[in-house]
């Protein structure tokens, strides 16, 4: 096998986890890493996982582009709305979703998001970022995250950075809430949606325990060590479980590269 980049990994990864009755979400997010993470790399899995195990996952990116194709596309994101990305060659589009009717209603199975700091128990923050002095920094705001842990079936949290600023005992802010309690803790709470189910980084991939609802390392990646892990994060991480990060199979890396990610976008990422 060819070298794999870290973001091809990553991709090949997160398409496993899909499913063919699944509707998957994920909106555009900008800035280099973030746009990678928070909107690159959700909408290549689900793209791998249509043309491979799961032909019949509905992609809705942005809220507009029904079941899009990057193929042709030229650059990432640089705002929340390009319109370079206007003319995306997508199955349908819809200017009013998602609304209100169908958020409530969970249609979404499974989402994306990303934020500034996420927490323990996977709650996390796209509000403020609180200064030791007693002031805090602004940051762009819920912007939907709020109902995608409410409502969403299940929620991937793409973090592009892994570190002790990101990765906190308890956010500053809580924008959406995690699994405080495990599952009968959310239950308790009375929401539809199970809430965040991995967080993907660069450094590793961590689910949630369901009866503490504490996070734990699934998966640590190619040239990173456990120790690494635990250092960069800033609580205390549950890590015997963790194992390897699975290599693509010949044949998922040919789909992703020839008809997925043509342009070389995720192999312009850091080799794994």
């Amino acid at each position: 096998m060819s070298e794999v980049s870290l973001h091809e990994r990553l991709a090949v990864l997160v398409a496993r986890t899909l499913r063919a009755d699944d509707v998957g979400f994920t909106g555009l997010t900008t800035g280099g890493p973030t746009a990678m993470f928070g909107t690159y790399i959700p909408v290549a899995a689900m793209q791998l996982a249509r043309l491979t195990h799961a032909p019949d996952l509905t992609l809705f990116m942005a809220g507009w582009c029904h079941n899009p194709s990057l193929r042709d596309l030229g650059a990432l994101p640089r705002s929340e709305f390009p319109l370079s990305w206007y003319d995306v060659p997508s199955e349908a589009r819809k200017d009013t979703w998602p609304g209100i009717h169908s958020m409530y209603r969970s249609d979404v199975t499974v989402g994306f998001c990303s934020a500034a700091q996420i927490d323990r128990v996977g709650s996390v923050n796209t509000v403020r970022i609180d200064r030791p002095d007693g002031s805090h920094v602004r940051l762009v705001g819920p912007v939907m995250v709020t109902e995608h842990m409410a409502f969403y079936g299940r929620e991937i949290v793409m973090m592009p950075r892994h570190d002790r600023r990101t990765f906190v005992e308890r956010v500053d802010y809580v924008s959406a809430v995690g699994h405080p309690g495990g599952k009968a803790g959310r239950a308790e709470m009375q929401v539809p949606g199970s809430g965040p189910a991995l967080v993907v980084t660069p450094l590793g991939v961590l689910d949630f325990d369901d009866v503490t609802g504490v996070m734990r390392l699934r998966y640590v990646h190619p040239g990173v060590s456990v120790e690494r892990v635990r250092e960069e994060t800033g609580f205390d991480l549950d890590c015997a479980a963790a194992l390897p990060t699975p290599d693509p199979t010949a044949d998922e890396l040919a789909v992703l590269r020839e008809q997925v990610d043509p342009q070389g976008f995720l192999r312009a990422g850091v080799p794994a």
